[in-house]
């Protein structure tokens, strides 16, 4: 028996092309729940930013601003993606996959260096009081040489003072038994008051009897004066302080950022997958093998 042979249609080239670009319903479904969930990431940052800026003053935001703009531009990285995906946008893509590696890259040497950085530094423990005092020289360099800087100091002392943050301890502890027994923070244990090293005897939470002579060498002591505008703001003490502060301010980024850099690995994985192999197709005239999964 002779069999004939079939009659084959081969679609012309622009008929595989209109093809290719068209997305699948399993495609259109990965696409249309990935790229929001990525976006919602993107708001959590922001979120995450606007918490920042509302539980601080003006004087303890430095990392406020870069949360707020990382969010802002995962949620555009997250656009680009969703389109050049959607459209079949090479372009796009590589647009997409340059920026997505950019961040990640940025939030991984951001974290590492801040882990380095707020290695060093903690509190001491005093006898008799149930806060710690914060001592300059315990933290990193980087610390000392941002805070060592005359302009800088001069901004955050400013900064300080308007703050209110001293001027408020007399109204939340009445009697010096219950300022001994607060839980100050690092920057109202080493601005707003002396070292306990001085010896100077509190009359109240906001002044000190400095008549007597101080018991330390600290160069802290003869620094502090009860002027509301003056306080301990001169104080290595105040610096370490904020130092600790910002220790504390960095730590918890830096740990966000760890949650952050897996939530979008993870999310990215596959998106980064489908946007190589829309790349690698598109170069495929260079003679450029894809593998075997595009």
């Amino acid at each position: 028996m002779m069999y004939g042979r079939e009659n084959v249609r081969i679609p012309p080239p622009a008929v595989l092309k209109f093809q290719s670009l068209v997305v699948e319903p399993s495609q259109f479904l990965w696409i249309l729940w990935k790229y929001p969930a990525v976006q919602l990431v993107a708001i959590f940052v922001i979120g995450f930013g606007v918490w920042m800026s509302t539980h601080n003053d003006n004087c303890r935001r430095s990392l406020t601003l870069p949360v707020l703009c990382l969010g802002a531009l995962v949620f555009l990285i997250s656009i680009i993606g969703f389109l050049g995906a959607w459209k079949n946008n090479s372009s796009l893509l590589w647009i997409y996959l340059i920026a997505l590696c950019f961040i990640l890259v940025s939030i991984l040497v951001f974290t590492v260096l801040a882990f380095i950085v707020t290695n060093a530094g903690s509190g001491h423990h005093v006898s008799g009081l149930s806060y710690k005092e914060y001592q300059l020289q315990d933290y990193s360099s980087w610390f000392l040489k941002q805070l060592n800087n005359t302009h800088n100091w001069n901004r955050l002392k400013s900064c300080l003072v308007k703050s209110e943050d001293c001027n408020n301890l007399s109204k939340k502890y009445k009697t010096p038994r219950q300022y001994r027994s607060a839980k100050l923070t690092p920057i109202e244990a080493g601005c707003c008051r002396p070292p306990s090293e001085c010896g100077y005897p509190a009359v109240n939470a906001s002044y000190y009897d400095l008549s007597f002579h101080p018991v330390s060498t600290n160069k802290d002591c003869k620094s502090y004066k009860n002027s509301r505008s003056v306080k301990c703001y001169n104080c290595d003490s105040c610096k370490a302080g904020v130092a600790q502060y910002m220790k504390t301010e960095w730590r918890v980024v830096a740990v966000f950022n760890v949650i952050l850099f897996v939530i979008l690995v993870s999310l990215f994985e596959k998106a980064i997958s489908r946007s190589l192999c829309l790349v690698c197709l598109d170069l495929r005239v260079f003679a450029v093998k894809c593998p075997s999964t595009c």
